[in-house]
């Protein structure tokens, strides 16, 4: 067995997600912050760097790592660009920094004669003076000229010791035992959407807002001012592709559909095209990028959602037979999630013998969409789909446009959601919808929010989705509706909601079931945007709160606090610099009044002993001054079911 030598021990690297298996994800204008654990035998001084390059760098780069305490070592990089950064570890030997401790310890333990030491860290200024250049080279011949002048050990010591000179030495000498961590780790740096951003999701053929006819793009840029006013910032379509008449579903999921039934979007693919192609009921291709370019006018971005699966009429199914799953008969299977049945959905076999062929056909699809504009995907069900092909599809389209955000949804068990996102999904749907007690929401974003989840898992909290018509919403009314508003729009930097949710609908299909009553996954529905007891108003206010927040821009910055009642949930948000802070107490009884009393963390705020504090509510422009550690509050769900306090100083910071 051939010998290597690793005379340093680097181990425990932080930011190193399952040993370096899987990257890290951050935003531009992080610094990504490393730690090690980094020592060897005997008492040597150490000195560390983070090596960094970008993607698209052949040079590395160096940033210091510093000692912390007991072997431990921290340091961090800059991530200015939209890429992926590859960083490792090394570390050495400082000679010199070792040979100034020794020298000074003998010197204070009075060693009369040090003049082999002397020889010693001459030699080592030497050393580094051969490849120093610029200031570094006058600390150097400054402090040679004053070592040929001085007379006395004392003298020359002084000189030899002087923190200047160690700095510049131990920077400019040899690393004779440098030793670099065995693997190099990656951070996949995203925009800052990926982070911060507040979705709605709507139909497109329901925007007509005419009874029998049929919505299209055009219609969905009339409806962009009142998606804005809300404060949205991504406009999430379903499937926008022709849809197949097979096995087509009826109203409420009937498996005999109308003559004028619309189908469900998911049943992609028919005789005008598959997933490259748009229903021509909605427009052409151009009046989709029209829609896109008129959405970016008003800083709202298009996502589309991404569904790899197919109606029986696809062409697919006539040109590749080989990717699709058969029954013995020769018959092709249809989609099950027992007990549900997807009669209208055949679904790809990702395991066929023409995989890559399969493989490089929905790559394309997704870069046919890029080129028109898409730069973010909500995936439909993509814990049915092999890791390694999301692993492998995600970076080959981030390679070619970094800017692409990939959303994952999958309600499934709480290991697979978390592999997909290490795997590479830029954002995650949660379990946030059934969610709803003091106890279950605490300790559900506790773990979303700290490590190891919050290295790689961003969870996009959506209220209510075509699916989901929580309990909550359909007993609890309009007060329900603004106290899950509130929660999504302050727990999370992302969340979402599914139109409608405006206008607090909350019939279901039969009691117990999370199904909507009419839903318009089959059919096309007309709303009225403006009748009363909509709470638009409501939304736009708490999406403008978080645009005025950094706080609330942040995601792994949420801490929860005590308050008295089992039914008010208190927590907040701060800046790293504290002069952004807002804390939010959510009463989470829909049907009642809660008082109760807000201890408030004065010095996590670092306000401890600084007088009284300025309580801005956001919600109801109301302030006060609270002079105490704690304030009583009364939250009525008939009126306000939640308080968003932006703290400060009087006439002060925060």
């Amino acid at each position: 067995m051939k010998k290597e030598r690793r005379p340093i021990v680097i181990t425990h690297v932080g930011s190193a997600l399952e040993d370096g298996r899987y990257p890290v994800k951050r935003e531009v204008g992080d610094r990504l912050v490393v730690t090690a654990d980094i020592f060897k035998e005997g008492h040597a001084v150490l000195a560390a760097a983070i090596v960094f390059r970008a993607q698209d760098e052949s040079a590395w780069r160096e940033s210091p790592m510093r000692l912390v305490d007991n072997d431990g070592w921290a340091g961090d990089f800059p991530l200015e660009s939209n890429t992926r950064y590859q960083f490792t570890i090394e570390a050495w030997t400082d000679v010199f920094a070792s040979w100034a401790d020794e020298t000074s310890r003998r010197r204070a333990g009075s060693q009369p004669d040090l003049t082999s030491e002397i020889l010693e860290g001459v030699e080592l200024m030497h050393g580094s003076r051969a490849s120093a250049t610029g200031p570094d080279a006058a600390v150097l011949d400054d402090a040679l000229a004053r070592l040929e002048s001085s007379g006395d050990q004392a003298a020359k010591l002084d000189v030899l010791l002087d923190p200047r000179l160690r700095d510049v030495v131990s920077r400019r000498q040899e690393r004779r035992d440098i030793t670099r961590f065995e693997r190099e780790l990656e951070v996949v740096v995203d925009r800052p959407r990926a982070r911060f951003a507040s979705w709605y999701e709507l139909f497109p053929r329901s925007q007509s807002g005419t009874p029998g006819r049929h919505g299209t793009f055009a219609d969905c840029i009339t409806r962009l001012p009142e998606v804005r006013r809300m404060g949205f910032d991504v406009l999430y379509l379903p499937p926008i592709h022709p849809i197949g008449r097979t096995g087509r579903k009826g109203r409420d999921n009937s498996l005999v559909a109308g003559p004028d039934d619309p189908g469900s979007p998911w049943a992609i693919g028919g005789p005008e095209g598959g997933h490259t192609a748009v229903h021509p009921q909605l427009g052409t291709l151009e009046d989709f990028r029209r829609l896109v370019a008129a959405a970016g006018e008003l800083d709202i971005e298009i996502a589309l959602d991404l569904a790899f699966q197919c109606s029986p009429d696809h062409p697919w199914l006539r040109e590749q037979p080989d990717w699709f799953y058969r029954r013995p008969d020769g018959t092709i299977r249809y989609a099950e999630n027992p007990p549900k049945k997807y009669e209208d959905i055949v679904p790809i076999n990702f395991s066929s013998a023409a995989w890559e062929a399969l493989w490089e056909e929905l790559l394309r699809v997704v870069l046919f969409w890029v080129e028109q504009g898409v730069r973010t995907f909500r995936v439909d069900n993509p814990h049915t789909k092999p890791f390694d092909f999301w692993q492998w599809l995600i970076r080959e389209v981030q390679d070619r446009h970094p800017e692409v955000v990939f959303l994952a949804e999958a309600f499934t068990r709480p290991k697979i959601m978390q592999e997909l996102a290490k795997t590479g999904f830029t954002q995650s749907y949660t379990y946030f919808t059934w969610r709803n007690s003091k106890e279950e929401l605490t300790q559900y974003f506790r773990e979303l929010t700290t490590p190891p989840m919050v290295e790689y898992f961003r969870g996009n909290l959506f209220v209510n989705t075509p699916d989901i018509l929580s309990e909550v919403l359909q007993r609890g009314g309009r007060p329900a509706f603004k106290m899950r508003a509130a929660l999504a729009a302050t727990l999370s930097s992302l969340w979402g909601m599914y139109s409608g949710f405006e206008l607090c609908e909350a019939e279901a299909v039969a009691p117990g079931s999370e199904e909507y009553a009419s839903s318009e996954k089959y059919e096309i529905r007309v709303r009225d945007w403006t009748r009363p007891g909509h709470i638009a108003d409501y939304i736009g206010r708490l999406n403008a709160i978080r645009r005025e927040n950094p706080a609330l821009q942040a995601y792994g910055n949420l801490r929860f606090y005590e308050a008295d009642s089992p039914h008010v949930l208190f927590y907040g948000k701060m800046t790293p610099a504290r002069d952004n802070i807002v804390l939010v107490a959510v009463n989470l009884d829909p049907f009642a009044a809660h008082e109760t009393t807000l201890h408030l963390p004065l010095e996590e705020m670092g306000m401890a002993g600084e007088g009284p504090i300025e309580l801005h509510d956001l919600l109801s422009d109301q302030r006060r001054l609270v002079g105490e550690r704690s304030l009583t509050v009364t939250l009525d769900p008939q009126g306000e079911p939640a308080a968003i306090y932006r703290a400060r100083r009087p006439g002060g910071g925060g």
